[in-house]
């Protein structure tokens, strides 16, 4: 009977765990919603929220891969621009790559600030008929948090860049009021805080960020309120079941 050498049981060991590191590496990486699908006419793009990167979609994007859309996962500079030139710069480029493409629907997953320039491009622009968003914990009122550091210690929250000071509760980052959105609207808020400190500031429930109260957008067609952290709820399984179930339906049960 043959026998395996060792040398080479550790070679397909290390070879199997570079080609999982380099697939974790590159899974945040925007693929230019270029492959192959089960929804070939479906494309989702997704925005991460302030001071984070599109690596926190990740686990988002995989999801939704795997259930046979393409996906833009797009990474930006949320700390240098204002909400308004975000929308217009980094998100309208990429829907109209994705129009150009030929998808007939183009779907946006969106993540705490992401989903207030998805609101402004959605004031500005539309998406193509029968296209939905999904927004998680989105500061669509404004948070009182972001009040509260303006006002105790603006030079260090400077530092989060112009896009940071339009998400206070006074502001409306360029949105103007009343004017509807031409997508169906799904939001999902958490209920639970990490941190006891932000929570004293924010009142009633919150996510350590963001009032349950202040996520509500007026004409969404569906609202869910898990229990999670403003930080962790797009790693939540069933928050990204119920997203699928939303661009699908239109409702998240």
């Amino acid at each position: 009977m043959k026998t395996v050498d060792s040398r080479c049981i550790w070679a397909l060991l290390i070879c199997a765990s570079l080609m999982i590191f380099l697939l974790f590496i590159f899974s945040g990486r925007d693929d230019g919603g270029a492959s192959a699908s089960v929804h070939p006419r479906e494309c989702i793009i997704l925005l991460h929220g302030l001071c984070r990167s599109a690596r926190s979609m990740a686990g988002i994007a995989a999801c939704l891969r795997r259930s046979g859309y393409a996906v833009v996962n797009l990474d930006y500079a949320s700390t240098r621009k204002t909400i308004g030139a975000l929308a217009e710069q980094d998100l309208a480029p990429v829907v109209a790559r994705c129009r150009r493409r030929g998808y007939v629907r183009i779907h946006l997953v969106t993540h705490s600030m992401g989903g207030i320039i998805a609101r402004v491009y959605l004031q500005r622009h539309t998406l193509p008929p029968g296209s939905r968003v999904v927004m998680l914990a989105p500061p669509n009122q404004g948070s009182e948090l972001t009040d509260w550091a303006l006002a105790h210690m603006p030079r260090i929250y400077a530092l989060a860049g112009p896009a940071a000071r339009e998400l206070g509760t006074g502001e409306d980052a360029g949105l103007e009021p009343g004017r509807p959105l031409a997508a169906q609207i799904g939001v999902i808020a958490g209920n639970s805080s990490w941190n006891p400190v932000f929570s004293a500031i924010l009142p009633g429930d919150d996510d350590g960020k963001v009032t349950v109260k202040r996520t509500r957008l007026a004409g969404m067609a569906d609202f869910l309120i898990v229990a999670d952290t403003h930080m962790m709820i797009m790693y939540d399984r069933d928050v990204q079941r119920r997203i699928i179930h939303f661009l699908k339906c239109g409702r998240f049960e």
